[in-house]
């Protein structure tokens, strides 16, 4: 019986829409939908001309309420985004697998391209499956994707990529965690980078050094 984990498919993005005040809306609702509950995905409209371009990032009426994480849930906290990133990375840089149990993202692609690869491992977390669930999407600048708690993350970088992140927690060291970008567990389908003589993408020392998925999820409670 094959107890590897399971694959959701995500499709190509489309184009974003014009919301009924003649701004971009940050939905896609023709998106192909996620496989994975409360990950969503779509793409900011760019406003050009000669001078540059215009791009909303964010909208809350857009958007509606944000999933809170089971604690967040309990507790009858209506999750904010409370802080706003930048991350540059050269292409052939891996970032990843990371994992909070208490903060939801929302990626925006800046510029570039990245292979997105997420990996739902709140089944093993709290009892109810035995593997998690793997989805990947390639995404161009102007793709954004919600990533709810309990769903570990990470990217590949295709080209030089600029990736904006709001999260709803300010910086907790205490939740930032992860596991081996190549865990079989995990078992995510990276392509071969061509930056490095191996193939191997170039990643952080803390990544390097991120354990096997099985002992994150031992010493974490359900």
């Amino acid at each position: 019986m094959d107890r590897g984990p399971r694959r959701s498919h995500a499709g190509a993005p489309p184009s974003a829409v014009a919301g009924s005040n003649g701004w971009p809306t940050v939905t896609s609702p023709d998106r192909p939908p996620s496989g994975i509950r409360g990950v969503r995905y779509g793409a900011i409209a760019r406003h050009a001309d000669s001078r540059g371009a215009f791009r909303e990032l964010w909208r809350a009426s857009s958007f509606g309420p944000l999933e809170p994480g089971a604690a967040g849930a309990a507790a009858g906290i209506e999750p904010r985004f409370v802080q706003a990133n930048l991350s540059t990375s050269a292409p052939g840089v891996l970032r990843g697998l990371h994992l909070h149990r208490r903060q939801l993202d929302y990626w925006v692609v800046g510029a570039g391209r990245a292979l997105a690869a997420l990996v739902d491992v709140r089944p093993l977390l709290d009892g109810t499956g035995d593997r998690p669930i793997v989805e990947t999407r390639e995404l161009g600048a102007d793709d954004w994707v919600v990533i709810p708690v309990g769903v570990a993350h990470g990217f590949l970088a295709l080209d030089a990529l600029e990736l904006i992140y709001l999260v709803t927690n300010e910086y907790d060291g205490s939740d930032e965690l992860g596991f081996a970008w190549d865990d079989p567990a995990a078992g995510v389908p990276w392509p071969a980078v061509h930056e490095t003589a191996d193939g191997r993408p170039i990643l952080s020392d803390r990544d390097r050094a991120n354990p096997p998925l099985r002992d994150l999820v031992a010493r974490l409670p359900g």
